[in-house]
């Protein structure tokens, strides 16, 4: 396997790995990160050979998501870095997967919500006092990390993608 053929990969993956642990412990993700993770996604599929109309195909799905995540965010149900990222990565998931990916990702966040909800109800141990990331989790007045449920659920349908079909091919 190519080490230049895996880039792509190795991007989408550490990009979700950083958008959870930042979301964890910031409540944030950074719009480099998801600027960064489309751009990120033309240069791979034009390096792999993916044909035209599937790029616009798969850039029309993050637009679309980007709508979304926007509407979803103006009604206050999500964060930006969440509509965002939702979008990023459904640039690189395509049509075809983006339903799987939504599915999963709410599966995965409501279960999220659930633990973080429980999670708020236990008194909070002395010496944790010190990690304002725990505090900020531990607020009921604040939200829960949706990012974390996003990248996971990117990370589970990656594999069984056409961009990661084209890397295995080239590979």
């Amino acid at each position: 396997m190519s080490v230049l053929n895996t880039l792509p990969i190795v991007i989408f993956s550490a990009a979700m790995i950083f958008a959870a642990v930042r979301d964890l412990t910031t409540m944030t993700i950074p719009n480099w990160l998801t600027l960064g993770l489309t751009i990120a996604f033309f240069i791979s599929a034009v390096s792999l050979g993916m044909p035209l109309a599937d790029i616009a195909r798969h850039a029309s799905a993050g637009f679309a998501l980007l709508l979304i995540g926007m509407g979803l965010f103006a009604r206050g149900w999500i964060g930006g870095g969440d509509a965002k990222l939702v979008a990023a990565a459904s640039l690189w998931l395509g049509w075809g997967d983006a339903l799987p990916y939504l599915l999963l990702a709410s599966i995965f966040g409501g279960g999220l919500t659930l633990f973080i909800l429980f999670y708020r109800t236990l008194p909070l141990p002395m010496f944790l006092y010190r990690q304002g990331w725990l505090l900020r989790l531990h607020d009921r007045k604040e939200g829960v990390p949706y990012g974390i449920a996003l990248a996971v659920a990117g990370l589970f349908i990656f594999p069984q993608t056409e961009i990661f079909r084209l890397v295995s091919v080239l590979s």
